[in-house]
């Protein structure tokens, strides 16, 4: 089995209180019991790299890739850790998903925790996400009922950081994200493994932008596709509107 690896190259942000990575897609942050077969989380590999213990500040799906922030310090993680709960911390993602959305739109929509996370008595919490339709695309593969098939490519602005929000959030509006084995459709996914060999979430944390918590310098951060997500965005002729939009 092909072994994740992180580069220097990964590294899109350090200083001596936070750092910022590029974490490939099927990589989990941080270890789990759920997690079967011990694979290599992120926060280790970081340490090798770095030779630093990390701690992140928030979350990323494993099956996602992109932009994750990471403290190094006490005083890096509790600053950073206030700015994400005060919502002061912009972030946008990339994401293809079913059909073809509308221009722009907000999603509303409280989510209980995932069923892994959930306990008797649990309450949905509130829950928002902005996107907007950066690109569409009709395939000629037939997707029943329809004799083509139609995705968007998606910028996405979660509010609040509901863990699986942007996932559960486009299921709801019936656009689930291509690539998604848990909230997607399956045919869809399919369509993408078969014809684009492409076997993962479409989901990447573009940028992260924040308040430096020493000084209160503004620090944007922006993170490159990856080889398999960058291959389906220049399939599809989307690469040179992305370049233009970052």
């Amino acid at each position: 089995m092909h072994r994740p690896v992180l580069s220097s190259d990964d590294v899109l942000y350090r200083d001596d209180h936070l750092l910022v990575v590029n974490k490939p897609a099927g990589v989990p942050v941080h270890g789990s019991r759920m997690l079967e077969g011990r694979p290599e989380t992120l926060l280790a590999m970081t340490r090798e790299l770095t030779g630093r213990l990390v701690h992140p500040v928030h979350r990323l799906d494993r099956p996602a890739s992109g932009a994750i922030l990471l403290a190094i310090d006490r005083t890096g993680l509790a600053a950073m850790s206030s700015a994400f709960e005060k919502r002061e911390v912009e972030k946008r993602y990339l994401a293809v998903a079913r059909g073809w959305t509308g221009a722009a739109g907000r999603v509303d929509y409280a989510l209980l925790p995932p069923r892994d996370e959930r306990r008797p008595g649990s309450e949905p919490r509130n829950a928002s996400t902005h996107y907007s339709r950066l690109a569409t695309l009709e395939l000629p593969f037939a997707v029943a009922p329809y004799a083509t098939a139609r995705y968007s490519l998606l910028e996405l602005n979660p509010e609040t950081g509901r863990r699986h929000q942007i996932r559960r959030h486009m299921k709801h509006i019936s656009h689930p994200l291509v690539g998604d084995t848990t909230y997607g459709k399956g045919e869809h996914n399919r369509v993408f493994r078969e014809q684009f060999q492409s076997a993962r979430l479409l989901l990447h944390s573009r940028s992260l932008a924040f308040h430096h918590p020493s000084g209160g310098e503004w620090i944007e951060v922006t993170a490159p596709l990856d080889p398999a997500f960058d291959r389906v965005a220049r399939a599809f002729g989307w690469s040179a509107g992305l370049k233009a939009h970052s």
